[in-house]
């Protein structure tokens, strides 16, 4: 199935198969989930927390509109083609401790800088937005090399992005872990956010 960004450009997702052989059991480790996505270990996170009844955090669909469709079976459709109607906004939004919340998450694989390419216009300007109206508004940002997620408030993102044009077009690794806050790696769940969420925004509350 052909699906297309608002642009014209086709979406592709690349295809990833690890075919090496299943190694031996081996003691547990903090590290024992490095194969997967942040995108996989945040869902597992908001899975925990809705179980727990902790928040109400889920991924946001992107909406798509589909132009072409074939049956080859007159039980049956299959998608040909398809159009993403719009660019998204952020990754994630929810409700937590009677606050509307809202982020970003992002990897790289630099080991020193976090590339603003990486985000555009409209998400920035949605997080401003979501700042204006009282919510809680952050990035989640992994550098796989060494295994290590942090936590920006988007006002932070919000300043260095506004400089791109003038100063730097990354954040420095060393000015995310003065402005972010570290995500310590757990068990359950394996990325526990919102420990991070409580000392920035209800610390008062504690």
């Amino acid at each position: 199935m052909a699906i297309h960004y608002p642009n014209g450009k086709k979406f592709n997702k690349g295809n990833v198969v690890n075919n090496a052989p299943k190694k031996r059991s081996e003691p547990t480790t903090l590290y024992s989930n490095r194969g997967m996505t942040l995108e996989d270990d945040l869902n597992m996170a908001n899975q925990y927390y809705l179980a727990d009844g902790r928040a109400i955090i889920h991924k946001k669909p992107t909406p798509v509109q589909i132009v072409h469709v074939d049956y080859p079976k007159r039980s049956a459709a299959v998608i040909k083609e398809a159009y993403f109607k719009q660019a998204s906004t952020t990754d994630y939004n929810g409700v937590y401790r009677g606050r509307y919340i809202d982020f970003e998450a992002k990897e790289t694989k630099n080991k020193t800088s976090f590339p603003l390419k990486n985000f555009h216009d409209h998400q920035v300007n949605h997080m401003e937005q979501i700042i204006e109206h009282g919510g809680i508004a952050f990035v989640i940002l992994r550098f796989s090399f060494a295994e290590e997620i942090y936590l920006l408030e988007a006002k932070h993102l919000i300043t260095f992005y506004r400089k791109k044009e003038t100063d730097r077009k990354s954040i420095r690794k060393k000015d995310i872990e003065i402005y972010g806050h570290l995500i310590k790696i757990g068990y359950h769940p394996r990325i526990d956010y919102l420990e991070v969420v409580d000392s920035i925004y209800f610390m008062d509350e504690s």
